[in-house]
């Protein structure tokens, strides 16, 4: 029992009457920040049902989009950390690293073939941009770096999702 207080104290873990931990800290600031996406996502939503504009309208759910995948991604890693200080696996933790080595291989050849249909996508998108950077005063610009963005984004995750697996 001795050595995991020692482990406690060595790694922060454990707190004083006075304070909490870092892992408490930073849970409590992820799921301040959760709370503020959800409230942001009611207010968009509430806007856009009263917005007549289809390119508006569009816009916003394009937002809409966005700030529900946040939300989903901060609920994932408050659950996680959740999980963590409590040594469970609540619903929606990125707890499972470890499961990637029992992955079939084939996983491997699709995430690589991933990453070249992203990489190809933000080469075709970039030049989309260059071609249409005056349509619509710059919107379509501006929807194609967006789109790059996320094909970067993508291509990150792949590249973990990829690193993480077992060599084969």
């Amino acid at each position: 029992m001795e050595d995991f207080a020692d482990v406690n104290l060595m790694f922060g873990l454990t707190k004083t009457a006075d304070e909490i931990s870092p892992i408490e800290k930073l849970l409590n600031e992820f799921e301040a920040h959760e709370a503020k996406e959800e409230k942001s996502l009611e207010i968009y939503r509430k806007m856009l049902r009263d917005m007549p504009n289809p390119l508006t309208r569009f816009l916003l759910q394009l937002i809409v989009s966005d700030e529900e995948k946040h939300r989903a991604v901060m609920h994932a890693m408050v659950a996680t950390l959740k999980g963590s200080l409590t040594w469970t696996k609540p619903a929606g933790s990125l707890e499972g690293a470890g499961e990637l080595a029992t992955m079939d291989g084939r996983l491997r050849e699709v995430t690589n073939e991933f990453i070249r249909l992203e990489t190809d996508g933000i080469r075709e998108y970039k030049n989309l941009a260059k071609e249409s950077s005056g349509y619509y005063r710059g919107l379509f610009k501006i929807l194609l770096d967006s789109m790059i963005r996320d094909s970067q984004k993508h291509v990150e995750l792949l590249e973990y999702l990829k690193e993480s697996l077992p060599e084969t």
